[in-house]
């Protein structure tokens, strides 16, 4: 148990520590559920739920939202036209976003499959260092498709908020 001012009670029954929330007009709040004794703690529980959704919108701020960017290709693409693609698809990567390579067939194209398929690794394989193969390329319809993800260190997941106790 945990005062207000942040002193240490001692352990307590929940009677005697819900009697003393009562009498300085504040509330009991589980903060520890899973320690052995649960912590609680007395507080203003809506004064502390408001200082936590602050945190989580500040949080939330500065979170970047992923997007899928989409870069099309042509099967027999010139190098300079390759290159301005990759060029581009690099810059999708840097910004955090996911890429989805598309190669379109036309025509007799499509009887040719593994032309497609050598351009998408030919990419796979420039940015190697920067992605994670998310999809391997698929030939969808008249599309190959193949989607890259920028690598980057996963964030920690939020623990849950305190519940007040009854």
């Amino acid at each position: 148990m945990v005062s207000a001012a942040n002193d240490q009670l001692g352990i307590m029954s929940l009677r005697d520590a819900l009697r003393l929330a009562g009498e300085q007009l504040l509330d009991l709040v589980e903060v520890a559920p899973t320690a052995k004794p649960p912590v609680c703690r007395i507080m203003d529980f809506g004064k502390f739920r408001f200082e936590q959704q602050k945190r989580e919108k500040e949080t939330k701020k500065k979170q970047k939202i992923v997007t899928l960017k989409e870069v099309k290709l042509r099967p027999n693409i010139e190098d300079h036209d390759y290159f301005v693609k990759l060029k581009n698809a690099q810059r999708f990567l840097a910004d955090g976003d996911k890429v989805k390579v598309t190669i379109m067939f036309r025509g007799r194209e499509l009887s040719h499959p593994e032309l497609g398929r050598q351009v998408l690794t030919r990419m796979a394989a420039e940015l190697k260092d920067l992605v994670i193969l998310e999809r391997e390329p698929k030939l969808e319809g008249k599309n190959m498709i193949m989607i890259l993800a920028p690598k980057v260190v996963q964030p920690q997941q939020q623990s849950q908020p305190p519940q007040p106790a009854k």
